[in-house]
């Protein structure tokens, strides 16, 4: 899929990677669990195409997500992010990369998680419970239109996740059981750069450097580049390069969670936003298993000559961490 558009090191123009690309409706799941496989173990990208959403409601979400970015900064504000990470999250509130930005992320987003009701016992739980919406009367509509992507979303990550457990020597509905995507932690994330130009030289960014660290992030872009990978995150001179976006389709990338229980064998890549002074607005869609769901090494991701990398850890237990290095107000994700 993918062609070469520009690859290089901070200071000269990036290329565009090649990225495999898988369609869910291919008949011989052989050759995408291969073409999975490949791309996991050597960049933890790849493009999902083919996956059934219709494609005039990525495009309504895209119009939906500009109209509420488009409200006053005082109407968003009535929506900030809430103690369960959902609603409205400022320009430069989040920092990606926090010992080489100068500033927060040039970046605003919208929260919206699998709607729990307040009264629900699971609404205890640190990333459960119900979403904030804008009011209906200033954006009619778009509660309904949020809350079918997201489930239409978390229907094509359960079929990647089907093809990634083939690929790591497992049971197809490996990922299906109740404590891991039965009951997962999925979050839409509406996203909007601002038209300021990024210079990486003197740590200014749309997002900077980082690996997602759930599980599998799927995204769509719209057609301003931005989105940059760093395929070797411990190389002393780092080469970043474009990731293309592909119409109707999405990028996917690995989390640090799945690398964690691969135990170092299927990668969870570095990756940042530079922005060229045009706005550019994407669609994230995060997933997680449950709260209480061990992360620790998979029986076929180790062995004598490989013992495990990483200790046990709770999804929770890790989530909450990785937002209280990331957020500017840490208090809010205190219990």
């Amino acid at each position: 899929m993918a062609s070469a558009l520009e690859v290089i090191v901070d200071g000269s123009a990036p290329k565009t990677t090649l990225l495999n690309c898988i369609s869910l409706s291919e008949p011989d799941i052989t050759k995408s669990v291969s073409l999975l496989k490949q791309a996991c173990l050597e960049s933890g990208f790849f493009y999902v195409i083919d996956h059934g959403i219709d494609q005039g409601l990525m495009e309504e979400v895209f119009r939906q997500s500009q109209k509420f970015f488009d409200l006053p900064l005082h109407e968003k504000m009535k929506l900030l992010r809430n103690k369960k990470h959902r609603g409205y999250i400022p320009f430069l509130d989040e920092t990606s990369n926090p010992g080489n930005q100068i500033s927060g992320d040039y970046k605003e987003g919208y929260h919206i998680g699998i709607e729990v009701p307040e009264d629900d016992l699971n609404a205890e739980k640190p990333f459960y419970g119900p979403n904030l919406w804008p009011c209906t009367d200033i954006l009619p509509g778009w509660r309904e239109i949020m809350e079918q992507y997201h489930k239409e979303a978390l229907r094509v990550l359960r079929a990647v996740a089907r093809i990634i457990a083939l690929a790591l020597d497992l049971d197809a509905g490996f990922f299906d059981k109740p404590e891991m995507l039965g009951e997962p932690i999925a979050t839409l994330r509406l996203l909007h750069y601002g038209g300021k130009v990024s210079c990486p030289e003197k740590g200014i960014f749309g997002a900077g450097a980082h690996s997602d660290y759930g599980l599998i992030t799927l995204l769509t872009t719209d057609d301003v580049m931005g989105l940059q990978i760093c395929k070797d995150k411990d190389a002393r001179s780092q080469v970043w390069e474009y990731v293309a976006p592909v119409s109707g389709g999405f990028i996917v990338n690995l989390g640090d969670m799945l690398e964690r229980w691969s135990n170092g064998i299927f990668r969870s890549t570095m990756h940042r936003v530079v922005l060229d002074g045009r706005e550019r607005y994407s669609i994230a869609y995060f997933v997680e298993p449950s709260h209480d769901c061990l992360i620790e090494c998979l029986p076929t991701c180790q062995s004598e000559a490989n013992p495990p990398k990483f200790p046990p850890v709770t999804c929770a237990a890790y989530i909450l961490q990785k937002y209280k290095d990331t957020y500017s107000d840490v208090s809010i994700y205190q219990r």
